[in-house]
């Protein structure tokens, strides 16, 4: 069986998860309906995701099996720590350099994907200081506007537009808004990777997951040019979900996470919005938790794990488990 064949039942692992006609009227109406109402009608769920969650989150015991012919981490390391930022507003533009600086302190490097088509204009010189300093720019939807699957010639419509901001930002990486998926609609664009899914997570309106705490490849359809692409799953809760949907005050569920991904050798993957993070040099948001929350999250992988992780861009660890993939394949 193939890596994807045996990837698909996974991705329907957690329960409800087709993008249905609410979800797509969910969005529709989306833009009218203020922030504090969206907040409070999610949190009014909550109990209840939690209570139907109980044994597969925030951990999926089944998902700490390795893929097929795994071989481990490079140099040795014990599991991987990738960080990554989707920018969904013209706040979080503002934060981003901070957030960088932030993870700068501590030796960690990081993927931030921005919206090509959405609410601020392209950060051009932005983006070209956070390459400049080791970081990586991907692409996040193309308006983010949760239609980007609304139907399949409207996705290739739209996949083309995607495909040229990918080529102009020079970027090889992609997630959707709302952690919406298609993956094999994704063979359109022209992507090394993608990270549009989670290992476990009912807090998302598509809520099905990989089931998986490693990286794995999704193989193009028989006939086509391209070879397929790589699927990096975030594996630890988002930062919105934490602090402002369970409104937690500490990071120590990404610490318990972190240790038990660390525990099987898998891949510890975070999206962090900074949106979301009350830096003292910007005015405060009741939707914002505070950057010593990340501060300390960051402080424990330093002590407790120091040089056994590796914190590599999310493109370069596609880019070796791309290669791992083909040899393994070449082998067999």
């Amino acid at each position: 069986m193939s890596e994807q064949a045996a990837m698909k039942p996974q991705m329907h692992a957690m329960a409800g998860g087709s993008h249905g006609l609410l979800a797509r009227t969910y969005y529709k109406v989306k833009p009218f309906i203020p922030r504090s109402i969206r907040w409070m009608i999610r949190r009014s769920q909550v109990s209840r995701q939690l209570k139907e969650s109980e044994g597969v989150w925030p951990i999926l015991p089944s998902s700490a099996a390795p893929p097929a012919g795994w071989k481990g981490w490079p140099d040795g390391k014990q599991f991987a720590l990738v960080l990554t930022h989707d920018v969904e507003s013209k706040d979080g533009v503002a934060k981003v350099r901070d957030l960088a600086l932030l993870e700068k302190r501590y030796g960690y490097c990081s993927s931030f994907n921005f919206i090509p088509a959405g609410p601020y204009a392209d950060p051009s010189e932005l983006r070209k200081w956070l390459v400049e300093n080791g970081h990586e720019v991907g692409v996040h939807d193309l308006n983010h506007d949760g239609q980007l699957f609304e139907s399949r010639e409207g996705f290739n419509k739209k996949a083309s537009l995607i495909n040229d901001f990918i080529e102009e930002w020079r970027a090889v990486g992609f997630r959707s808004g709302f952690m919406l998926h298609q993956l094999d609609w994704l063979h359109e664009l022209n992507v090394l990777y993608d990270a549009s899914t989670f290992d476990t997570d009912p807090f998302e309106p598509q809520p099905d997951g990989s089931g998986s705490i490693f990286p794995f490849f999704v193989k193009s359809p028989a006939g086509s040019k391209r070879k397929g692409y790589v699927e990096l799953s975030y594996t630890l809760p988002q930062d919105s979900t934490l602090f402002l949907l369970l409104r937690e005050k500490t990071p120590e569920i990404w610490k318990r996470k972190l240790d038990w991904i660390a525990e099987h050798g898998g891949l510890a993957l975070v999206n962090i919005h900074p949106d979301y993070i009350d830096f003292p040099n910007h005015r405060y948001s009741p939707s914002s938790y505070p950057q010593e929350i990340l501060q300390e999250f960051f402080e424990y992988c330093q002590t407790q794990y120091g040089d056994v992780l590796w914190n590599p861009l999310a493109k370069d660890l596609a880019l070796w488990y791309r290669s791992q993939h083909d040899s393994l394949a070449v082998s067999n």
